[in-house]
C-alpha cells in the first residue's frame, strides 16, 4: 500500500501541495486528478524522490520511503508526464541500459525486452534511434522501461499521451490485469472518460488540496451527478465553461 501523510511542498513560499493525505491500495487502480497546476505532477515527483517534500512523508507498506529510498526505487515503476530519453540511443539500447541500471541479469532482461518490444509492436524499430520515434513510440518505450523489473508500485503520469486508439485500449486492459495481480497503481490523467472506465476510485486535487477521495460510484451517488466529468467540473473547475465558450465565440464571430 502507498500512503501519503500530510504531504506539503512549496516553491519560493508558494504552496504547490498542501497537507495531501491518501492511500493507494494493492489490486486497485487509483485515479489522481486535478486541473493544470493543482499539484498532481509535484506529488508524483515527491513520491519518486525527484523532489523532497517541505513537510509530511510517503510510506510504502507502512515503511517511510525516506528510510531506504534505494529499496523503494527498486519496487517502483514510473512513467513521467514529460519523457526525457537519450535520443541518440536506439530503442533496444535504451531498454538495455535501463535493465543494467536496474541490475537485472542479462539472462532475464534480454528475453523480456525482446518479448515486450514485440508485444508493443516496436520490435521492427528496435535498432532505430529514439530521435526518429513518434511520440506514441517513445511513450511505449517509457512504459516498457517502467515495467521491465516487475515493480510492485506503478506511478503513471499521463500514460496514454500520444498512444493510438488500439494501444490505448491495450494499455487499459494491461493496467486492469496488473491490478488483478496485486500491483499498486496510481494513475494521473486528463482523460476523464478513460479514468472513469479504468479506475474504481479517484482522488481529486484543487489548488494543492484533496477535495475528493472515494469510489466513482459513491461520488456519483453523493453528488447526484451522472459521471466523473460532471463531478470533476463541480469540484475542481472554477470557471463557467459554457459562458467562457460563448465569450470566445463572440470575440471571433461577430
Amino acid at each position: 500500500m502507498l500512503s501519503l501523510r500530510n504531504l506539503s511542498k512549496s516553491f519560493l513560499q508558494i504552496p504547490a501541495v498542501q497537507n495531501v493525505s491518501f492511500s493507494a491500495l494493492p489490486g486497485q487502480i487509483t485515479g489522481y486528478l486535478g486541473p493544470n497546476g493543482s499539484g498532481k505532477s509535484t506529488t508524483m515527483k515527491i513520491i519518486t524522490g525527484l523532489l523532497q517534500p517541505s513537510s509530511g512523508e510517503v510510506l510504502f507498506n507502512g515503511e517511510p520511503v525516506a528510510k531506504n529510498p534505494i529499496r523503494f526505487q527498486q519496487r517502483l515503476g514510473y512513467v513521467p508526464e514529460e519523457p526525457h530519453l537519450y535520443s541518440h540511443l536506439t530503442g533496444l539500447e535504451y531498454l538495455t541500459m535501463v535493465a543494467e541500471l536496474r541490475d537485472l541479469p542479462t539472462s532475464q532482461s534480454r528475453p523480456r525486452i525482446d518479448t515486450l518490444l514485440q508485444l508493443f509492436s516496436l520490435h521492427p524499430d528496435r535498432h532505430v534511434p529514439l530521435s526518429a520515434y513518434s511520440k506514441g513510440m517513445r511513450q511505449k518505450i517509457l512504459l516498457i522501461a517502467a515495467l521491465l523489473h516487475n515493480p510492485d508500485l506503478l506511478l503513471l503520469d499521463e500514460p496514454f499521451s500520444g498512444l493510438d486508439v488500439a494501444t490505448g485500449l491495450a494499455l487499459r486492459s494491461l493496467l486492469e490485469e496488473f491490478a488483478r495481480r496485486g500491483k499498486v497503481i496510481l494513475f494521473s490523467s486528463h482523460e476523464l472518460e478513460t479514468v472513469e472506465r479504468v479506475c474504481s476510485r479517484v482522488i481529486i486535487l484543487h489548488k494543492g488540496r484533496v477535495v475528493a477521495d472515494d469510489s466513482i460510484s459513491r461520488l456519483r451517488e453523493l453528488m447526484a451527478l451522472p459521471n466523473l466529468e460532471a463531478i470533476f467540473s463541480q469540484l475542481a473547475v472554477e470557471q463557467d465553461t459554457a459562458a467562457l465558450s460563448r465569450q470566445i465565440a463572440d470575440a471571433i464571430i461577430r
